[in-house]
């Protein structure tokens, strides 16, 4: 049986922010282990536990990462944007300031097929241009 790839975990946890918005905070560590343990993609206890990390590293940068999303869009915010689109910007913004492994460009390429799987017609288009600009910084 061949290992999780990091394309496949980051699907999980992008799949796993996605619930953020519908459960209160407190509620999260439960949904989480819920859905590792359900999860027939998540191949082992060690993905299972990098996939829970990654979530509630985000979780924590939350406010951060929605002030830069923020500051980086024009006529949108973070309260009015689809929660796809959130979850995507969300995990993407974390991997640009907050993880050295992860190159800007995977980073950015990764959400923006997210987007594009799991969004709107034009989530694609929106998300890179964020991402870009948030990049330039």
């Amino acid at each position: 049986m061949r290992t999780m790839g990091r394309h496949e975990q980051r699907e999980q946890v992008f799949r796993l922010l996605f619930q953020v918005e519908f459960h209160r905070p407190e509620e999260m560590p439960r949904q989480m282990r819920l859905f590792v343990e359900d999860n027939e993609v998540v191949d082992s206890q060690k993905a299972a536990d990098e996939i829970e990390s990654r979530c509630q590293s985000i979780r924590e940068k939350i406010p951060e990462i929605d002030k830069l999303i923020d500051d980086n869009t024009e006529r949108w915010d973070t309260t009015r944007m689809g929660k796809v689109e959130l979850a995507v910007l969300r995990l993407a913004v974390y991997e640009m300031c907050y993880d050295d492994d992860i190159p800007v460009g995977v980073a950015i390429d990764e959400a923006v097929e997210f987007a594009k799987n799991y969004g709107q017609e034009n989530s694609g288009g929106f998300v890179n241009a964020i991402l870009a600009k948030i990049a330039k910084l």
